[in-house]
């Protein structure tokens, strides 16, 4: 069965995260940058990064799975939801393109 897409939103704890995280914060988005590295590293991310919105930074990926329970069980795996510090959204999506990343 072919991979399927879902769009992925870390939800911060506040709206002015990252700009005034503390010690434990810095610690656990850490541990969640390792986590999302680890995954791409593995094949099941296409992209990811910080969104930095007027609104509120936010974090984005786009999921490579098998099916929607893989997509969750990756968002309830990132070290900083487990925690208790943020939370997340997944949506099926349909990636239509994608490109490499140009440095």
């Amino acid at each position: 069965m072919a991979k399927q897409h879902y769009f992925f939103k870390l939800i911060p704890p506040r709206p002015t995260f990252p700009h005034d995280m503390n010690d434990d914060e810095r610690r656990l988005m850490e541990e969640h940058a390792r986590y999302f590295q680890e995954q791409f590293d593995a094949g099941r991310l296409l992209l990811y990064g910080p969104v930095m919105a007027t609104t509120g930074a936010f974090g984005l990926a786009v999921l490579e799975v098998d099916n929607e329970a893989e997509a969750r069980r990756f968002g309830e795996g990132d070290p900083s939801v487990r925690a208790g510090m943020n939370r997340f959204e997944i949506c099926p999506m349909r990636v239509s393109g994608a490109r490499a990343k140009v440095s």
